[in-house]
């Protein structure tokens, strides 16, 4: 009975809303209503990896398996709204949640046995001590959980690079070379690896983490984001 008194206490204290909506949540909602759930823009590019309008994105820029994402991104859309929620407003545990679901969609269509490890985009150091977290982790260790794969920080990120936003696709590219590297004692080689994201533009930060991690030998890179443009 006192531990229902104080869970009553808290959410009456720190009212638990839907990320989205700001509905009240019931005890089995995370962070985001059944509603909410229900609406998200979820992509079907998990029905044809190896042949859709990311993989010919990323074309020529590396040698790549899959290419998939969770949700479609729309400027002012629901994802866009989440991103900014993961990137500012410290919520690592939505990162997650996009993880198992976007994990379980995956499992329920054979994916569980297609990696031996899920390694994420590494943040700067300097940038993820503001942050606290990297979104993109935790949206690996998601699936990490649904698939039952492995998770490892295999790459690490050694320079802070400007951003990208204004840069054309091969000035992204110019950007990103030899921003990432291996990291010491990983477990890369001979490996299928999963890399994750949070967002996919142009690719070329995923591109350059993919040839890294194929440089240390590598078997195969795939790429995951939790969002991806038209």
């Amino acid at each position: 009975m006192r531990l229902f008194f104080v869970k009553d206490f808290l959410d009456l204290v720190f009212p638990r809303n839907c990320l989205l909506c700001g509905r009240s949540l019931y005890d089995q909602e995370e962070n985001l209503c059944l509603i909410c759930k229900g609406t998200l823009p979820v992509t079907s590019y998990h029905l044809r990896p190896i042949d859709n309008d990311l993989c010919d994105k990323v074309r020529g820029l590396s040698t790549l398996g899959m290419v998939m994402a969770y949700l479609k991104f729309t400027k002012g859309g629901n994802s866009q709204k989440l991103l900014h929620q993961l990137k500012y407003r410290n919520k690592p545990q939505l990162a997650k949640e996009l993880g198992l679901l976007y994990g379980k969609i995956l499992y329920e269509h054979g994916f569980e046995k297609c990696w031996d490890l899920i390694v994420p985009v590494p943040l700067h150091p300097l940038k993820q001590s503001r942050r606290g977290y990297n979104q993109s982790e935790h949206f690996g260790l998601g699936l990490s959980e649904a698939l039952s794969v492995k998770l490892e920080n295999g790459l690490v990120r050694g320079k802070f690079t400007e951003t990208q936003t204004q840069k054309s696709r091969l000035q992204r590219m110019d950007n990103m070379d030899e921003v990432f590297q291996s990291s010491p004692n990983s477990s890369i080689a001979g490996k299928s690896i999963l890399v994750v994201d949070d967002v996919m533009t142009t690719g070329a930060t995923l591109c350059a983490c993919a040839n890294v991690l194929l440089a240390n030998h590598a078997k195969n890179v795939d790429l995951v984001t939790i969002a991806a443009g038209g």
